[in-house]
């Protein structure tokens, strides 16, 4: 284990009389000798829940340690040139491990005295912390041999350890404050100098945050002990290092534990991934510094002037004189960052000072309770420039420490944001106004560094979250990098800080209660609350506090509450834990509440908080169904303001398999026991944030501009809070039967926030060509599109976009089905074969299946197996949600998985010289009932139909035009489920592989997830049909098909659409049958076929998204067993063919 007792208890004066006073220090040396075992070796600090830090700073503000105004001004001007654009540096694979190290060198870039020190570490890793190498933190340890290892990182990332995907069950026996002895613990070493422009000055040693507890040693003493995987931890070192003008090089050493009692408090729902994850910083400060501040601003009831001040801390030396602390002075000002982005291409030669915008009043400085010298700066400010999510304007505060020469000592900085957070009746304001929260959950993840962020992914994740109308992030489940708040500020992201505490795995447990429960872990969770409060307190974008996730309820929750109540009244408090409703939260916040119950919280008259949803819609694969239901609650109800989806990445990690080939991991692909499997897989984008379909969706329900069909009007609402749509292009487009009949811009008069305008149908640009025009459907849409770039798009960006029907032709006008010619058909019979032709095709019929089995046009082979009924879909995870209840599991109990379609009855008939007609009937049978049926004769058909799940009776008229018309009477038994589909299924030549369709698009949708995919004709291959979710499940659906083309290069293939009555239909194409990805556990597991599998439905169940582990799919979107009736048209389609002229040849005319 540790052998630093000896440092630990025998502290040198000159490192511990400056920092400690005698008293203190006496008593740590007990304290620490009290927990030796046999006068060598520490007893296991980190198994004790009230031993959580010492030696570490007070938590405070980042602090920057500039050397003047100018510095401080250009460093966040530098900072601040952030755009859309940057996200393009993201990256995702290997090279991001050198990303990781440039960010952190970029982070401290322009500050004269901070230096990072990321790089490469040497580091080895034992097994348990008795198992580390002997003495490994003195001077002269020799670690030749060890390996080198990127700081900042986690150790799994790079061959160490494995990681460990869990949910709830924690990954190691409940037996707290206990940890297994079998704990892996990483050693670290590194060279470092002082530079010499530090002289004379204060030295800090920073971890931004180490995951879980670390002991820290500078040149072999014991520097200090911390945990708090999220947090920073900061120590001072000026006695410990060597002069700046020494020849020696300083050695610092680290041994980071995997487990400690901290772990028991940090059970999210993500990898356990170990390390030095954030960056590591040395500052210098002078003897007496800015320690800590804190910005408050207080605006009038019209908003029209803030009252501002400032908090600020002092640390001085023990042994400072009174008397030359009395000479100093100090100073407030801010600084307009508006007027620095008017400079342009001339930014070297403006001085950015100049724009200052307030000087503030210094109160008479006080000593305050924690003896601390504190000053007071007080000011107003006349029609600041207020901060939003919609407008996140920024001021930058410089508070400058000068000495009685009028030298600065010290300068520190902050962009800070005016802007004022309050609670109504029912709702949460924002600057006055009950702004609506379109949010998401974000974990910090990157597929190969882990929990190591990079500058340009970070960007990436705003940009995208941004163009996708994301305007609030939760910070789940703990509080993230620096960084991350910095860029929301500039953004404009509505955030909620969550603290890092849960300890959801305690619910599994009949023999340990909540640590909230247990005053032995009061002091603790505080302290993580206490921390991130004070790290975090001066940006604008947080607008509540969270005391964390899924810990339960107790009364170390409510002295968390009281804590940061008197601590920061100006924001909300949040906490689902309890119930969501418990007195220690100002939001009723509920997790996957479903509309209905929401609804029922919102009316009633006795709860007077707003309700945001804190977690909501699992897009956990091919999911976020339902998610308009909850969006027409909330644009309709008062009291419903908004909520977080469940979450923004998939937490799939790069992994290489043993042939060489990367691929994207979830839990248990690392060996890891216990693992949740791929529950970590529950984002709106891929691991490299490439969008899943459902984005799109989100984007559509979260949009800013509401477009509404009236009687006679077209009704545009600027649902912004505080945005005119000035700088928005409204544009109209018209469809008719899927082509383009006209479009143009919209002169729109300037619609204020939450007003809305109204466009008459007959005096519309478009209400001649569609009056005059004879398509079958029109649909109208609207687009909103930025007129100029912003940070987070380029102009032409669309921010909003609705289709209207405008029309539907009356679906009782007959279909027809027109001769080409007179040529008669021949119909020929040979064997189980029936051989209908004409001189450029022909179909071949199986008479013991009753289905087409081969259809040629030409030389091109068509369709090779036959079309046959289907009621199954590979199960999704939403799908097997639920346990015994899941609909998967109500599925196989009905034995839907093993139907098979067998042939009770076919008969061939021809009707005429121009028509064949088959009759089939099909019973749906579980396949180890298929052999009993085959020995029953014919006189047994009731005892047949008996063991059938399903009959449908199939009438194919094959016309010699090509045309076959296929009318399905589907049966159903009554007691079965509500059945995944209700279709048919079959596999056409593997060149045929460009797929052009009539229906929504352009992305996969389905029944209940499809509002934001807009109706008209679309292509695609089919390989890019494919949506590859990294768990294969059902996928490539497209909603509302009213047609749908297969062609090969040469333009020969195949065609299909709806008949008759029929309603518009559920189309897949895929060179992945169904079976295939209802076995496959990975994506890249997957063998394309040899012919294309293609699924036509007429009705599809819709897949889901309240949750994922109850079944959740919306009564509308069942498909409950009973008879219905549909037709499909098929025909071959030639490279003189439309498929849109084919398609208006069938309607009568």
């Amino acid at each position: 284990m540790l052998l630093a007792a000896v440092h630990c208890c025998r502290l040198p004066p000159s490192l511990s009389l400056p920092l400690l006073s005698p008293s203190v220090r006496t008593w740590l040396i007990l304290t620490f000798e009290g927990r030796l075992q046999k006068g060598k070796r520490l007893s296991k600090i980190w198994e004790d829940p009230a031993f959580i830090k010492w030696r570490k700073r007070n938590a405070h503000v980042p602090l920057r340690s500039h050397d003047t105004v100018e510095g401080s001004l250009r460093y966040w001007y530098d900072r601040s040139k952030v755009d859309f654009l940057n996200s393009n540096l993201a990256t995702w694979d290997d090279d991001a491990v050198s990303g990781a190290l440039e960010s952190a060198a970029f982070w401290v870039k322009g500050l004269p005295f901070v230096t990072s020190l990321s790089g490469h570490w040497k580091f080895v890793l034992a097994p348990s912390p008795e198992s580390v190498p002997v003495s490994f933190y003195d001077i002269d340890f020799d670690d030749s041999d060890w390996q080198a290892l990127p700081v900042p990182s986690n150790w799994q990332m790079h061959g160490f350890d494995r990681p460990i995907y869990t949910n709830v069950v924690y990954p190691f026996p409940i037996n707290p404050p206990y940890v297994p002895s079998d704990n892996p613990t990483g050693c670290y070493r590194k060279n470092f100098r002082i530079p010499t422009e530090w002289k004379g000055r204060r030295i800090l040693l920073h971890f931004e945050a180490v995951d879980s507890a670390f002991f820290v040693w500078v040149n072999g003493v014991l520097i200090g002990y911390s945990q708090d995987s999220r947090l920073p931890a900061e120590f001072e070192i000026t006695d410990c290092c060597y002069p700046c003008d020494s020849s020696k090089e300083n050695i610092l050493a680290v041994q980071v534990l995997r487990w400690s009692d901290g772990s028991y408090l940090e059970d999210q729902d993500h990898w356990w991934l170990s390390g030095i994850h954030r960056d590591v910083l040395l500052l210098s400060k002078p003897q007496v510094f800015i320690t800590d501040y804190f910005f408050k601003s207080t605006l009038d009831t019209n908003l029209v002037t803030a009252d501002v001040q400032v908090e600020v801390k002092l640390d001085i030396l023990n042994n400072f004189e009174d008397a030359t602390l009395s000479r100093l002075t100090m100073e407030a000002t801010l600084y307009d960052n508006a007027g620095w982005h008017a400079c342009g291409n001339n930014e070297g030669k403006v001085d950015l000072s100049s724009y200052d915008a307030l000087h503030l009043n210094l109160r008479s400085p006080s000593i305050g309770s924690d003896g601390f010298h504190c000053y007071i700066f007080e000011g107003t400010l006349e029609r600041p420039k207020l901060w939003s999510s919609e407008n996140p304007n920024l001021y930058t505060l410089v508070l400058i420490l000068k000495d009685a020469s009028g030298d600065v000592l010290d300068c520190e900085s902050c962009q800070i944001g005016i802007r004022q957070i309050s609670k109504a009746p029912k709702q949460m304001l924002v600057n006055g106004l009950p702004v609506v929260i379109r949010g998401v959950n974000r974990h910090e993840h990157h597929p190969r560094t882990g929990k190591t962020n990079l500058e340009a992914c970070m960007i990436k994740d705003l940009v995208l979250m941004k163009q996708n109308n994301i305007n609030a992030v939760r910070n789940s489940h703990y509080p993230q990098h620096p960084r991350w708040y910095e860029l929301c500020d500039l953004f404009g992201l509505y955030m909620i800080d969550e603290a890092n505490i849960e300890t959801h795995g305690f619910d599994l447990s009949s023999k340990f209660k909540h640590p909230t429960l247990e005053p032995s872990w009061a002091t603790s969770m505080l302290d993580r609350v206490i921390s991130m409060v004070e790290r975090d307190k001066n940006h604008a974008c947080i607008i509540a506090w969270s005391l964390g996730n899924e810990s339960g309820y107790g009364p170390n929750h409510s002295a968390m509450a009281g804590w940061i109540r008197e601590k920061d009244p100006s924001r909300l408090l949040h906490y689902e834990g309890g119930g969501s409703m418990t007195s220690s939260t100002d939001i009723v916040c509920p997790m996957y509440m479903r509309v209905w119950d929401i609804l029922k919280i919102a009316k009633d008259p006795s709860e007077n908080r707003p309700l945001i949803l804190c977690e909501y819609s699992h897009a956990m694969g091919n999911s976020s169904g339902n998610i308009h239901k909850y969006w027409e609650a909330i644009d309709r109800t008062f009291g419903l303001q908004g909520g977080f989806i469940w979450d923004w990445v998939d937490q799939g990690l790069l992994k290489m398999d043993s042939d060489g080939q990367k691929h994207w991991a979830y839990g248990g692909d690392f060996g890891d026991t216990p693992n949740d499997l791929n529950f970590c897989l529950n984002g709106l984008t891929w691991p490299d944030r490439t969008p899943h379909p459902a984005l799109h969706e989100v984007k559509y329900v979260y949009q800013p501009i509401e477009v509404v069909l009236t009687e006679n009007t077209v009704k545009i609402t600027n649902a912004q809070f505080f945005d005119t749509t000035q700088a928005i292009e409204f544009s109209w487009h018209l469809l008719g039967d899927g082509c383009s009949l006209g479009c143009g811009i919209l002169d729109l008069p300037i619609i204020l926030p939450q007003e809305s305008y109204n466009i008459e149908l007959e005096s519309s640009p478009w209400h001649s060509l569609w009056k005059t025009c004879s398509a079958r459907e029109i649909f109208l849409t609207i687009t909103g599109t930025l007129r100029h770039p912003t940070r987070w798009a380029k102009d032409g960006h669309v921010l909003a976009s609705t289709q209207l029907s405008l029309s539907t032709k009356d679906d009782s006008i007959p279909h027809v089905i027109r001769s080409i010619n007179n040529t008669n058909l021949i119909s020929e019979h040979v064997g189980d074969t029936v051989t209908v032709r004409k001189q450029n095709w022909q179909i071949k019929i199986n008479t013991q299946t009753g289905t087409i089995e081969s259809w040629k046009v030409g030389d091109c082979s068509l369709i090779n197996q036959g079309i046959l009924p289907c009621l199954w879909r590979a199960p999704t995870d939403n799908d097997k949600g639920g346990g015994p209840s899941s609909y998967f599991c109500r599925w196989k109990d009905a034995l839907l998985d093993n139907l098979i379609f067998v042939t009770d009855a076919c008969s061939i008939k021809e009707l005429s010289n121009n028509m064949v007609q088959v009759k089939t009937v099909y019973l749906g049978v579980p396949k180890d009932q298929n052999s009993l049926l085959k020995s029953k004769s014919s006189d047994h058909e009731s005892e047949n139909l008996s063991h059938a799940l399903c009959r449908v009776d199939v009438d194919y008229c094959i016309h010699e035009s090509g045309d076959v018309i296929i009318d399905y009477n589907i049966k159903p038994k009554d007691d079965l489920p509500p059945l995944p589909r209700v279709g048919v299924v079959f596999h056409i030549e593997k060149s045929l592989d460009h797929v052009m369709w009539y229906g929504r698009g352009p992305f996969e949708c389905y029944p209940d997830r499809k509002e934001g995919a807009h109706v008209g004709i679309y292509g695609s291959s089919v390989r890019d049909l494919h949506v590859p979710y990294i768990a294969p499940v059902e996928c490539s659906g497209r909603a509302d098909v009213r047609w749908v083309a297969f062609q090969n290069s040469n333009g020969f293939g195949l065609y299909a659409s709806i008949y008759g009555t029929s309603t518009p239909m559920q189309m897949s194409a895929s060179f992945y049958g169904t079976a295939e990805l209802e076995t496959a556990t990975h994506n890249h597991y997957l063998v394309e076929r040899d012919d294309i599998e293609v699924h036509l439905d007429h009705k599809h169940m819709g897949v889901g998204g309240d949750d994922s582990w109850s079944p959740s799919v919306h009564d509308e979107y069942l498909v409950h067993p009973v008879p219905c009736s549909f037709s499909i048209r098929l025909c071959p389609i030639y490279p003189s063919t439309s498929s849109h002229d084919i398609y208006k040849s069938q309607i009568s005319q």
